[in-house]
């Protein structure tokens, strides 16, 4: 029973990680305004799965991951920025009128398009793998002797906790977005466009020394 303690522990570090309103939770709210709440969860499924990834990598500490995430480093962040850059622009020129219209036809192919692209933006960054280690380290989430079985219940919470919050926000933005008009959604489209391509830039310039800092969250 004291080992359901190391999901909910789990949970909670998914949560925390998954939260903040970074480049990703805008695509996420854009794709749910503009194709239902069932394409923003499995976007954010893509995300909630990169960040597994990562934190399996902090977790066993597999260093000849880690080592190869660092050497491409800037290679990562500066695809990263570039894919975001380019979804920014073609949010802020699409016609939220033919999105509509297109609602009823969120296919299969679709909705493995929302997960891939929002899976591959978030291992592009690269910091997300810092953050857990550092958590990890930081922290006795994984017990003081830490053992292959708490592990993989702690990283089970983290997964767990990242779709849990991607399901509520998709949820809550799909109950509000037919309340909105077509003027409301053109203004929502050109807002989510700016923000995610001046976050591309950003992701782009943080990957040189001197904007280090300038890094949004990932999520």
């Amino acid at each position: 029973m004291y080992d359901v303690v190391y999901i909910f522990r789990g949970m909670l570090i998914g949560l925390m990680v998954s939260v903040p309103l970074g480049p990703m939770g805008v695509l996420i709210i854009q794709k749910t305004l503009h194709k239902g709440a069932l394409s923003g969860f499995i976007a954010g499924m893509g995300a909630a799965c990169a960040d597994l990834f990562y934190a399996f990598v902090a977790a066993f500490g597999l260093g000849f991951v880690v080592n190869a995430i660092k050497a491409h480093e800037v290679f990562l962040q500066i695809i990263g920025g570039i894919f975001l850059l380019v979804i920014g622009l073609k949010i802020y020129f699409d016609n939220p009128l033919k999105q509509i219209k297109a609602r009823r036809r969120v296919t299969k192919k679709g909705l493995i398009g929302d997960f891939l692209s929002l899976f591959f933006l978030t291992v592009s960054n690269p910091v997300t793998v810092i953050v857990f280690m550092a958590v990890f380290a930081g922290t006795s989430v994984l017990g003081e002797v830490p053992t292959f079985f708490t592990e993989i219940l702690v990283l089970m919470g983290i997964f767990l906790g990242g779709c849990a919050w991607w399901y509520v926000l998709s949820t809550v933005v799909n109950i509000f977005r037919r309340k909105f008009r077509l003027r409301v959604l053109i203004t929502i489209n050109r807002v989510s466009g700016i923000i995610i391509t001046v976050l591309g830039g950003l992701v782009i310039l943080s990957a040189f020394e001197p904007f280090r800092s300038m890094l949004p969250p990932a999520a």
